[in-house]
């Protein structure tokens, strides 16, 4: 097998994107593949078996004529994804064929790793290996230092989680329950908000669809206020958020979903409640962390062992599935971690 040729289907950008994608700004195309690594490179040939939707590369589908956060995708180029691999053919001395690996890889079947130190060893392939795409991957480390790190907890407070059954949201629930948290999540479907509350253990979790006003909602959910918000959604819900912190509350912004389509994002009238109630907002990135993920994945693949974490995943099989599943992000059509199966194991 190693150096034959082989058929690579894989997915790529047609065009930039403006307002909301499409399934019709991605094409599913087919070219070849030969599985080795030219001589003398250090690249590696990874064969893809599951990649991760995430909402942060709708931003990578724009074009960005000022400094952007992260490097936009080239239209008529693979999409640049995170996902779950073996390696077929290695030119670096710290892979060989075999290892399975998760890390940036391309939307495809077969992809070739340039810069393979930026890959990840699996070591606890007893777990599922789709978990790398979610809770032993990017959005562990997401959930993991926004919380800890950024939002720096302590026993008793109350804590706020929005798009809370997503990927990100689900485990910073949980590990703020671990820490002594009170903690509330919102979500945009019942059957969402159930799982907070039967699954993940949120001691209080909203439909925000249906609620009229979301600064009433938010006091009757913290009458007391609240000291830690993780922010996932930013717009309205951010803007009742900020009426109902408490002094010296801490805002950890890992995203910002409800804007990512909107051609004019919306603008946060109660941003003066930073200074009148010194409450410290912090963004962050996830790759700032990934020094730390040996410790992390030690921790977390024990609380998994323990039963202390549960994670829910949204799973398409075919790798033709993955402009649906990557547009479902955005109306909130996934229950939990949403995946995409390219082959079996």
């Amino acid at each position: 097998m190693a150096d034959a040729e082989v058929s690579n289907k894989r997915v790529i950008l047609k065009q930039f994107v403006t307002g909301f994608p499409t399934e019709d700004d991605m094409e599913l195309v087919t070219a070849t593949v030969r599985l080795a690594v030219p001589a003398g490179s250090a690249s590696v040939m990874v064969k893809n078996f599951y990649v991760a939707c995430d909402p942060y590369m709708r931003n990578r589908m724009s074009e960005h004529n000022d400094a952007a956060y992260i490097e936009q995708f080239v239209p008529g180029e693979v999409l640049g994804i995170f996902g779950v691999s073996k390696v077929v053919a290695s030119g670096h001395p710290d892979f060989k064929a075999g290892d399975l690996v998760w890390g940036m890889t391309g939307c495809e079947e077969y992809s070739v790793i340039t810069h393979p130190e930026s890959l990840f060893k699996i070591n606890h392939p007893e777990l599922p290996l789709s978990y790398y795409t979610g809770v032993l991957g990017m959005p562990g480390v997401t959930a993991y230092a926004g919380f800890f790190d950024v939002s720096k907890p302590k026993k008793g407070d109350y804590v706020f989680v929005s798009a809370a059954s997503g990927a990100v949201g689900q485990l910073v629930g949980q590990l703020a329950k671990i820490a002594g948290c009170y903690v509330v999540g919102s979500a945009g479907s019942d059957e969402k908000v159930s799982l907070l509350k039967t699954k993940f253990g949120f001691d209080d979790a909203f439909n925000y669809k249906k609620e009229q006003d979301l600064n009433a909602t938010l006091q009757r959910c913290f009458p007391l206020g609240i000291d830690i918000y993780f922010e996932n959604v930013g717009g309205a819900m951010l803007d009742a958020v900020l009426l109902n912190m408490r002094m010296h509350g801490r805002i950890a912004v890992c995203g910002m979903i409800s804007q990512y389509n909107l051609e004019k994002p919306d603008g946060a009238p109660n941003l003066f409640c930073l200074v009148a109630k010194r409450i410290r907002m912090e963004g962050f990135m996830v790759l700032d962390y990934f020094n730390t993920y040996t410790r992390f994945e030690k921790e977390m693949a024990g609380y998994l062992k323990e039963g202390k974490i549960i994670f829910v995943e949204d799973v398409v099989e075919g790798i033709e599935k993955v402009p649906a599943a990557l547009i479902g992000l955005f109306s909130g059509r996934n229950v939990g971690k949403q995946l995409v199966i390219i082959a079996q194991e």
